[in-house]
């Protein structure tokens, strides 16, 4: 990368789904990195199966002045998805955009926080289960976070 300062520009992209609620979310999680971070340029993208696009997110990242576009795969664990389709896809979409360099973040996977997280969801769950917690929202209006005896 050269010395030149970047105006830099995230995108978040998950793998995509057919389910509106499930690609719903992604805007949600953007919404909320924006309001948590300093980052001005934050688009959303899915991967396959939905839109928007990594190519249509890289346009708009552009298009709001970036120069440096940093790409974060919202998966947990690394595998195909990260090491091939992702990094093709950006580099595509960067080919049609002369000067804009990208870079390809690793997914969240052993981050030091995810422990914290999992225990959280396990107790908030577990609260629920129990009667002594409301459902988190990823739950509300399921039959989710319920025993189960067999």
């Amino acid at each position: 990368m050269d010395n030149k300062p970047h105006q830099i520009g995230i995108i978040i992209v998950d793998h995509g789904s057919r389910r509106a609620q499930s690609n719903a979310m992604l805007l949600e999680v953007v919404a909320m990195f924006r309001r948590e971070t300093d980052y001005k340029i934050v688009e959303p993208a899915h991967m396959e199966l939905a839109e928007p696009s990594i190519e249509t997110a890289f346009d708009r990242c552009v298009q709001q002045g970036a120069s440096l576009v940093v790409v974060h795969p919202y998966f947990l664990l690394p595998g195909r998805h990260w090491d091939q389709d992702i990094p093709r896809l950006a580099a595509a979409a960067a080919e049609r955009q002369e000067g804009v360099s990208f870079l390809v973040t690793a997914p969240l996977g052993l981050h030091p926080r995810m422990a914290d997280v999992i225990q959280q969801r396990i107790e908030d769950c577990l609260a629920h289960a129990s009667g002594e917690g409301p459902a988190c929202p990823l739950c509300a209006d399921t039959d989710k976070c319920q025993v189960e005896t067999r």
